[in-house]
């Protein structure tokens, strides 16, 4: 009587410089694990990078590689093919645009190996074209300058998203749970839930579980009114509401609302939506190449001279210096001056 095939399945994590340890380490370990439960390596892994060398992350922790580039392209037709490849980035990927790593991606995806991505990967994944018209999900910090940059992805504030043969996260601790669904389609809930134990992971969380913490937590902010007028500012930041429609959407007079924000605020609600506009194009600045005048316009100033007074008066520099700064930082960080 012939044996049942062992199920096993082979990764590539594909090493972008800055990328995130946290994300990169849960997947890793949640396989690693998930092997131990089984008692035997079901999850094989190898690393890459562009050229084979090591590549640091953006904690300044530098890991060696087991391939570059050339070799996984070669590895495609032989018995050295991945299941899956997942890309690991972080701070400073859209400064990352490699046309062989573009080529390679499509070419793994077309082969029909999955593609995936942690942390900020799906801006990679995207300038490869694999997420045109596709769901994903990245880190809630990099989702206004990444839905500015590549308007045919539908990309989401989810923990993570599966589309067809795509994968992706939003990072942090997302990677786990988006190795647990992995888990779960090859092996099911019951080494799941194993993994889970061993992890001290009280529950696995759903694809669509929030990011960021509640308004209500991340502001300090209890009345239910106001924090309903917030998440209305915040759908609406490219072409601002006045405050005469916020009032009609609330059931408020605008003197209630002017009101309750200073109570609960410390400042008029013309002001807060300011600064959360403002906050936005701080994000695009730092994480897009967008010109000044394009940010404006995505964050509903009507003129770039209105939005550098703006910008000026909040964080005592022009946008122009803002992104100068990053510059800077971003070079200061290659040297390995600062991690």
């Amino acid at each position: 009587m012939s044996k049942t095939p062992i199920k096993t399945r082979s990764l590539v994590f594909f090493l972008v410089p800055h990328f995130t340890m946290l994300p990169f380490s849960a997947a890793v370990e949640t396989l690693r694990i998930a092997n131990r439960m089984l008692g035997y390596p079901a999850y094989t892994w190898r690393l890459a990078s562009t050229d084979g060398q090591k590549v640091y992350s953006s904690s300044g922790i530098g890991l060696e590689v087991n391939s570059a580039l050339a070799d996984e392209r070669r590895y495609l037709g032989g018995e050295n093919r991945p299941n899956m490849v997942l890309v690991c980035s972080g701070i400073y990927v859209e400064e990352f645009n490699n046309k062989s790593v573009n080529a390679w991606l499509r070419e793994t995806y077309n082969r029909g190996v999955a593609v995936g991505s942690l942390c900020t990967g799906a801006h990679v994944l995207a300038q490869a074209g694999l997420l045109n018209g596709k769901r994903c999900a990245i880190h809630w910090e990099n989702l206004p300058g990444f839905s500015e940059t590549f308007p045919q992805a539908e990309v989401y504030a989810d923990l993570y998203e599966v589309d067809s043969n795509l994968y992706t996260c939003a990072g942090g601790t997302a990677s786990l749970d988006m190795m647990l669904n992995l888990i779960g389609q090859d092996f099911g809930e019951n080494l799941v839930n194993r993994v889970c134990e061993q992890q001290l992971t009280d529950r696995v969380r759903s694809p669509h579980d929030r990011q960021r913490l509640p308004l209500r937590a991340r502001l300090g902010v209890q009345n239910a009114k106001v924090l309903s007028i917030i998440e209305l500012m915040e759908s609406n930041l490219a072409e601002p509401l006045s405050l005469l429609e916020i009032a009609d959407d609330a059931g408020l007079s605008r003197r209630q609302i002017e009101r309750l924000f200073r109570q609960e605020m410390g400042r008029s609600p013309a002001r807060y939506y300011l600064e959360i506009r403002l906050d936005r194009a701080r994000h695009l600045l730092v994480q897009s190449s967008m010109p000044v005048v394009e940010v404006a316009v995505a964050c509903g100033f009507v003129s770039a001279s209105h939005f550098s007074k703006c910008y000026r008066e909040l964080y005592n520099r022009s946008p122009q210096q803002e992104r100068a700064e990053r510059k800077l930082t971003m070079s200061t960080n290659r040297t390995g001056i600062v991690v």
